[in-house]
């Protein structure tokens, strides 16, 4: 039995795979009843010791996520206390506490991160990143959110070359 970490991606997808956002299909605010949902967000995050994004998806989340006042879901709260790993060659100072940047090798880092400490390491969006992680064999567990929509735009779970 391994003793290595668990890489969990959770996404948010449409039903026809697409989990990129260049349309305005996804919008949680629209959703009337979440109770359920914000529950099994709240078990998810309860595991997670770690969390792995790319660049562009802290920075989307550093610049929202902390301003939340009335957040009923617990991700404000969990994402100021969870440790962050940012992948990015560019970016110097996080201005997030708990926040590590990653600049070396993606999957080098990953291994490492896996090996050491306990509970999941959970990614989300970071496509790019989600990508990589897939081609080279280091996710351990998927969890999609699927929305009833159809979208003919955007990226999806799945790159090209692993389908």
């Amino acid at each position: 039995m391994s003793s290595s970490r668990q890489l969990v991606v959770t996404e948010n997808m449409s039903a026809n795979g697409v989990i990129e956002f260049l349309d305005s299909w996804f919008d949680p605010g629209d959703q009337t009843d979440t109770a359920d949902l914000n529950e099994v967000m709240r078990e998810q995050m309860a595991g997670e010791s770690a969390l792995l994004l790319g660049r562009q998806t802290f920075e989307d989340f550093r610049g929202y996520w902390p301003l939340q006042t009335d957040d009923e879901t617990g991700s404000t709260e969990h994402l100021n206390r969870v440790h962050k790993y940012v992948v990015s060659s560019t970016l110097t100072d996080p201005q997030w506490e708990n926040t590590t940047i990653l600049s070396g090798s993606l999957i080098e880092e990953v291994r490492s991160l896996k090996a050491t400490g306990t509970g999941e390491i959970g990614i989300t969006g970071s496509i790019s990143v989600v990508h990589a992680l897939l081609a080279a064999d280091l996710v351990d567990q998927v969890r999609l959110f699927v929305y009833p929509v159809l979208t003919s735009r955007g990226r999806n779970l799945v790159p090209r070359g692993l389908r």
